[in-house]
């Protein structure tokens, strides 16, 4: 009952991932034609021809779809995405900003998950998730690696750099996080004993920026320090970095609204005022539109709250409003999705709402509906740092990694727009992505 009710329920279609549910059916061909057969009825060699089989089958796949992504980026490019043969399969595939190596990728993520050994259990969600996670850090550790190598060129050899300069614009620069369940537990911060936090720091000191965006709003830097004490103290203390390495972290808060960056001489987060950072289509939504959005968005999660009797509080904040579940009580996962889709199709017919950004999503224990999304906090890096660095750092550049990528009711989709992603849906695997990110920039070639 349990089983098939959680199949059920991650077959709605606001839970989905076409772009992997299409990757499923084209496997789901040859884990068929190996199926295992009785006991008894073939020998150690025949298993292991078949095996092997089974793995060029699955690898030939991927190697199609490496090609694939390759046309739909040149047709993107040539501004016909739609044309794309990859779009006439997957109507709703977005922008993939890099080449994705997707037969490497399964040959690692093979040997880690046995995926081609499997004959009773088909490849999965998370197989695939996992696979495409490989493939985007495979590709951007591989162009780190080629454009630090250039870049050494280039200092020895004057004059003869030119020509690759513009390969070298690819390197991975910055590396943004959601917060909650991507780089800690739900509700709880980062503290010193984090595994994450050396990987961190090993990022930083090859001058890669760190950026946190998260939903949390808050106006005083000291709050995110409460979220994030045990990075800043090892930040602060780390011999790894100099002092410009320690400044390339940043957070930005409440999705899109605050900029905090790290700063030597306070020793923590300092407050970035928003003329510095404020993109310029943002310089376009009023104020008005912004409270008015604001407050019909309030009304209506009171209004579900009564009309579902749910035991929760509307709390409202500068730049938005959520409802959080009363002390000691719970909100089950139904009651949370039904009132943030009621809420995205509410906000969407509103006109003020119209006018600017906004997104509503599910918290995991509670519904929030902010001004601007995680797209807009990633690019707010990107522009902020490309000025203070004097250098362009855009989607090709950017990784962002977060828990929450389903289409509706998730903040972390709105990044893929912005950004190359990986899905994670744990500390754990983030720490795993990351180390896997750090091999392949120290020793990419081996892989």
């Amino acid at each position: 009952m349990t089983s098939r009710y959680r199949v059920d329920y991650a077959l709605k279609e606001h839970r989905r991932d076409e772009f992997i549910q299409f990757i499923k059916g084209l496997l789901a061909t040859p884990f068929v034609l190996y199926a295992v057969k009785p006991a008894g009825t073939i020998s150690d060699v025949e298993e292991l021809m078949i095996d092997s089989e089974a793995k060029r089958r699955y690898a030939e796949i991927f190697h199609d779809l490496e090609n694939l992504v390759e046309n739909h980026i040149e047709m993107t490019k040539a501004g016909i995405p739609k044309i794309s043969r990859l779009h006439q399969l997957v109507p709703s595939i977005g922008t993939f900003f890099t080449p994705l190596p997707l037969e490497k990728a399964f040959y690692i993520e093979d040997e880690r998950r046995s995926i081609s050994k499997r004959r009773l259990v088909a490849p999965s969600f998370n197989d695939i998730r996992l696979i495409l996670n490989t493939a985007q850090v495979l590709r951007l550790a591989t162009t780190f690696q080629n454009g630090k190598s250039r870049y050494l060129t280039m200092k020895g050899h004057p004059g003869g750099g030119r020509g690759h300069q513009n390969d070298d614009c690819e390197r991975l620069q910055l590396v943004t996080f959601d917060g909650d369940i991507t780089l800690y537990n739900d509700g709880e911060n980062l503290q010193a004993d984090s595994p994450l936090i050396l990987q961190l720091i090993s990022l930083m000191s090859k001058d890669i920026c760190i950026g946190i965006v998260t939903a949390a709003g808050y106006l005083d830097a000291e709050k995110y320090y409460e979220r994030l004490g045990g990075l800043v103290d090892a930040v602060k203390q780390s011999e790894l970095l100099t002092d410009s390495q320690r400044e390339n972290m940043l957070v930005v808060g409440g999705e899109a609204n605050y900029m905090f960056r790290y700063s030597n001489e306070v020793g923590g987060f300092s407050s970035v005022d928003r003329d510095e950072w404020m993109l310029r289509d943002m310089k376009d939504w009023t104020e008005d539109d912004i409270t008015e959005s604001l407050d019909f968005a309030g009304k209506n999660l009171a209004r579900l709250m009564e009309k579902l009797a749910l035991p929760a509080q509307i709390i409202r904040k500068e730049r938005s409003v959520g409802m959080v579940p009363l002390d000691g009580c719970h909100l089950i996962r139904e009651q949370l999705e039904e009132v943030v889709l009621r809420i995205d199709r509410d906000m969407k017919r509103f006109e003020a709402a119209q006018k600017i950004k906004w997104c509503a999503f599910n918290g995991g224990a509670d519904v929030w509906v902010d001004i601007g999304d995680k797209a807009y906090g990633v690019r707010i890096l990107q522009s902020y740092l490309s000025r203070s660095k004097d250098e362009t750092i855009g989607p090709v550049n950017t990784l962002h990694v977060g828990d929450q990528f389903a289409s509706l009711g998730a903040n972390d989709y709105a990044s893929r727009t912005a950004a190359a992603t990986a899905w994670v849906s744990s500390p754990r695997e983030t720490y795993k992505l990351l180390k896997d990110l750090l091999d392949f920039m120290d020793d990419w070639a081996t892989y």
